[in-house]
């Protein structure tokens, strides 16, 4: 089967079970701002006490928590390695396809809308020191799609309680701020991500800080152009450079440039920068002939392509190399 065949596999999604012994809880927040529901995983073995890394998950459109779960397989890797993942929940109430509203500007700024309910519910299981031990050096956030520009969003707006974001299949931070805009966005790509970048960084306030990003797109993403995935890049690189002199890279000089071929047989190049210091502060992978998908998601799952590498493992990894400073 040739790659161009192998681009999307959006089926009917499994329903989600949790690996055995871990255990799901469905919990609510209400804020100032608004509610939502959101489920906790919690690993297999887990012990109060011990201070755990926290994930959170934002789902796509036309997806729940459960699916996003599922196909993405983030549970079973907080089985193997011990970390907490937090799912929000998006309702058809609030958007007709379960979208995160993330062009909508009240959503865009801290202390508001969506990205503050977001936030609200990092907050909500770091207090809960009865149920889990957060260590909040260690606190991410990523997404797909809708649930990847909303990252960025958060990334943008919350830079303290967030380590470093992983963006798949998203765009930049305010890549529309309408529903006419963001069509456009995912069509065609956003505005210059240098202005974008100084728009973060003024997002950031006084809690400025290089933001560590991870970025995955598919180079056949017709749903979100993947020109998108490199503003993302680039964006973050003006936002960073702002945000801390140490970071001064440029798009077309990585620091390292890989190509791999994936079990799955999608070749895929990963690209990084550094900062003066020589630490990574941005990884760039791009899946040859993948459309819109989670790349090496579940077979079944909704919006996963299983013969990609696996992005759950890579942003994984590349977290845990990034706690906040």
């Amino acid at each position: 089967m040739s790659n161009a065949k192998r681009t999307r596999t959006v089926s009917k999604p499994q329903h989600f079970t949790s690996p055995p012994h871990g255990t799901l809880q469905k919990l609510t927040y209400t804020g100032p701002t608004g509610s939502a529901n959101y489920y906790v995983y919690t690993p297999a073995h887990y012990h109060v006490g011990t201070s755990m890394p926290m994930i959170i998950m934002l789902h796509p459109c036309m997806q729940t928590p459960e699916d996003f779960a599922a196909g993405t397989g983030m549970n079973d890797l907080a089985n193997q390695h011990n970390f907490i993942v937090v799912y929000p929940e998006q309702t058809s109430q609030n958007n007709g396809g379960e979208c995160w509203n993330w062009f909508d500007p009240a959503n865009q700024v801290r202390g508001s809308g969506e990205a503050a309910i977001i936030a609200g519910i990092a907050h909500q299981v770091e207090n809960n020191t009865s149920r889990w031990t957060i260590d909040k050096k260690r606190v991410y956030v990523a997404g797909m799609s809708a649930g990847a520009a909303m990252s960025v969003i958060m990334g943008a707006t919350y830079p303290d309680i967030f380590a470093a974001i992983g963006v798949h299949s998203g765009l930049e931070y305010q890549a529309g701020t309408s529903v006419t805009s963001s069509v456009t966005a995912m069509a065609f790509g956003g505005p210059d991500p240098t202005q974008q970048g100084q728009a973060a960084y003024h997002a950031m306030g006084k809690y400025a800080r290089a933001m560590p990003v991870i970025v995955f797109h598919g180079s056949a993403d017709t749903t979100v152009n993947p020109i998108n995935g490199q503003q993302v890049v680039e964006q973050w690189m003006e936002t960073n450079h702002l945000a801390s002199k140490a970071y001064n890279a440029r798009f077309s000089s990585p620091a390292s440039t890989i190509t791999h071929i994936s079990p799955g047989g999608y070749p895929y190049t990963v690209q990084k920068w550094k900062d003066k210091r020589g630490h990574v502060v941005a990884e760039y992978w791009v899946v040859d002939g993948m459309g819109h998908a989670w790349s090496g998601g579940r077979l079944g799952g909704l919006f996963t392509d299983p013969f990609g590498p696996s992005a759950s493992q890579a942003m994984y990894e590349f977290f845990m190399n990034h706690p906040r400073h």
